[in-house]
């Protein structure tokens, strides 16, 4: 039992490390509405790549665990002109997954336009945009927006209506709150304090393996609650005071720099588990200073979504209680997984926690290499 135990959690970690790519990471597409008496217009901000690929990204974190991944690679090698190109020719079949609603009428959208960004550094996504108009019929019935689950998470961002405009995250095909052609629809606090609560926590569980994968390393370092709760403790305040300074655009950092930063992070606390146990300064300064750079990180999630100016602090509080839902999910599943069963017993830190820390480590070190010089 031990034995298969151990074999689970490495072959577990190992998943991950082969099945993620984060040059491809699958990220929210943003959707800016507007909605007129007789006219929807839109302007799309995605990575066309998958979506002419075929791609379901609804259960992939990247495109590299796709069937469909060369297609990618190839697509994402065109200049702008093929590219665009290759969406024109697939848009009858592409424009089905794009869902739009006057009251019960299904209805169809165009390309207006189509601004696509040159090549570039092919181990990082494309972002293009995309304008789309939709013709509403003569019969005043309000417009809901969506896509199909296989595109993946959406935000939807009504404009022209100040700070309560309508804002939703949707995914698993959902569709937005019924957009009124004559007004601007509003949106309450609990509605945001529930949106951003919930990108928080999916940002952790199931998307940030790399959050995750330190989290576990905080865990692996010792089961005790002291050393744990102060680990925790100072990775949150860390994160926390940087993602409210980046996201006020006090600090920025590239994320050409926060990324391979953020792998190493865990390579280090990964080899401190091979040495430690007992809590130390040092290890809080370690796990403090490195907090400070996953909060960049967490600040770029809200930097793509957006994150309301007039309700910045509901926004911040939100998000960062989800993180920390998230963080505390993560914690919860490897105590009930391994500590509750395996904790106490006089060779879980030789056959468990060290192993799976060395584990953690490599990943880490492969992720580095991935992020600097693949």
């Amino acid at each position: 039992m031990r034995s298969l135990s151990i074999l689970l959690l490495v072959s577990t970690l190992i998943a991950i490390m082969s099945g993620r790519g984060f040059a491809h990471e699958i990220r929210p597409s943003i959707v800016d509405v507007s909605v007129g008496g007789a006219l929807v217009e839109l302007s799309v901000e995605l990575t066309l790549e998958p979506l002419i690929a075929g791609m379901d990204v609804s259960e992939i974190s990247n495109t590299n665990e796709s069937p469909l991944a060369k297609s990618y690679d190839r697509l994402r090698s065109l200049d702008p002109e093929g590219l665009e190109t290759a969406l024109r020719s697939k848009w009858p079949e592409i424009r089905d997954g794009f869902i739009f609603f006057a009251g019960e009428t299904r209805l169809s959208a165009d390309i207006q336009s189509v601004t696509i960004p040159d090549v570039g550094n092919l181990a990082l996504p494309r972002d293009s945009t995309l304008k789309l108009t939709v013709e509403l019929p003569d019969d005043g019935t309000a417009v809901r927006i969506g896509w199909d689950k296989s595109l993946g998470p959406v935000i939807i961002r009504q404009i022209g209506g100040g700070q309560n405009a309508y804002t939703a995250y949707l995914t698993d095909g959902a569709l937005s709150e019924p957009l009124p052609r004559d007004r601007i629809e509003i949106e309450g606090v609990a509605a945001v304090v529930q949106r951003y609560t919930v990108i928080g926590f999916e940002h952790i569980v199931p998307k940030g393996l790399d959050h995750i994968l330190f989290v576990l390393g905080l865990f692996f370092f010792s089961l005790a609650v002291r050393p744990l709760f102060f680990q925790i403790t100072a990775f949150t305040l860390a994160h926390t005071v940087t993602l409210a300074l980046a996201s006020l655009s006090i600090i920025s950092m590239p994320s050409s720099i926060v990324e391979p930063l953020i792998a190493a992070s865990i390579v280090v606390v990964a080899v401190e588990n091979l040495f430690g146990g007992s809590l130390t300064r040092r290890r809080l300064a370690i796990v403090f200073m490195f907090g400070l750079l996953h909060g960049l990180g967490f600040a770029s999630v809200l930097s793509d979504i957006g994150l309301d100016p007039t309700r910045f602090i509901v926004g911040l509080i939100s998000f960062n209680i989800g993180v920390e839902l998230g963080q505390i999910a993560v914690v919860t599943a490897a105590f009930m997984l391994v500590g509750y069963w395996f904790g106490k017993k006089p060779w879980y830190r030789a056959r468990i926690a060290i192993p799976v820390s060395v584990v953690i480590g490599l990943i880490g070190a492969f992720w580095v290499v991935e992020r600097t010089l693949l």
